[in-house]
């Protein structure tokens, strides 16, 4: 079997050698006996089921891609939602976590520290675009951070082996780029539970160790959406917490009469201006596709034309390549 099935009881347990984590509220709700779920209705669907996304109060219990998958259906109520489903991998709970280096564990991080360097980055992927992605980067020979999400938008676990997702993990680390955490099924953390927010961490070690061999140190939130508290959940786990101080605001502007809005952002904070004052750590998006065949390719030559270098998040800090990974 590939996944390993996690009953509702077993979610409020699922942190090895954590045995006072309480459990999640969900296994105190009431199985539904009439098919409707959710936060509207107070019950939960069947272990082999999942609750379908919180709209309009039309929420049913069932299985499949409109049901099950992350980050619509609801967690606390559907128990194999894609999010609550442990992927195939090595147990990460236990491996050693120390804080080395100088970068903030736990912590906010919106910028580069050298001038100069230009961080691009993508989230939510690897997605259908992930691949041509890759080869408009490698034609280039530019570098970029890859915030990956384990099982988000139907698309399957990365390490699932009927899917492409696990090669282009692979070959991501290969071609030089950098390999972060963007949660196992992209959920608000600010709404999980700390049970719920460690298996969305430990989920995603596992998929990641099981291609590498090892998982990430760098992660970003879904949504942006941290707190004090959740801060400090993801630092117990060893995780920088990356953010951005250039969104070129691809999602936004999908369309091709639109993207220029997109690279109207890049051009005022690249264009003309001096790369011995100015650093940027960007934000886009390897699931939108004016982001991925507009606008990355306008953006790497403003890069380039005006004297940046393209770099992975852990170089523009300053971070030595063996700290962006822990070894399983």
């Amino acid at each position: 079997m590939l996944y390993q099935l996690l009953s509702l009881s077993q979610l409020a347990t699922v942190v090895l050698g954590h045995p006072n984590v309480s459990p999640d509220v969900s296994t105190a709700r009431v199985v539904s006996r009439d098919g409707r779920c959710g936060i509207g209705f107070g019950t939960t669907c069947e272990n082999d089921e999942c609750c379908s996304s919180a709209g309009y109060g039309l929420t049913w219990c069932g299985v499949g891609y409109d049901y099950c998958s992350a980050p619509a259906c609801q967690i606390d109520f559907g128990p194999r939602c894609d999010a609550n489903v442990r992927p195939k991998g090595p147990a990460t709970e236990r491996v050693a976590r120390p804080h080395i280096g100088n970068i903030p564990y736990g912590e906010a991080i919106y910028h580069c520290e050298r001038y100069g360097d230009i961080a691009l980055t993508f989230d939510d992927g690897p997605y259908t675009y992930t691949e041509d992605l890759l080869n408009i980067l490698q034609d280039y020979n530019a570098k970029a951070t890859f915030f990956v999400t384990g099982n988000n938008l139907g698309k399957g676990a990365i390490n699932d082996p009927r899917y492409a997702w696990g090669g282009l993990i692979k070959r991501m680390v290969a071609s030089g780029h950098q390999v972060a955490s963007h949660t196992w099924s992209h959920q608000r953390l600010t709404e999980l539970s700390r049970t719920q927010l460690r298996n969305q961490m430990f989920f995603n070690e596992a998929a990641l160790a099981d291609l590498l061999g090892y998982f990430p140190t760098y992660m970003r939130p879904p949504y942006s959406a941290s707190n004090d508290e959740t801060d400090r959940w993801l630092g117990e786990l060893g995780y920088h917490v990356t953010y951005f101080n250039l969104d070129t605001e691809g999602y936004l502007h999908d369309e091709p009469d639109q993207i220029q809005k997109c690279k109207d952002i890049w051009d005022d904070a690249v264009e003309k201006r001096d790369p011995k004052t100015t650093k940027w750590l960007q934000i886009e998006h390897d699931t939108v596709y004016q982001s991925v065949y507009n606008l990355t390719e306008y953006a790497l030559k403003s890069l380039f034309r005006n004297g940046f270098r393209s770099v992975t998040v852990g170089e523009c800090l300053g971070d030595p390549r063996e700290n962006w990974y822990r070894r399983v």
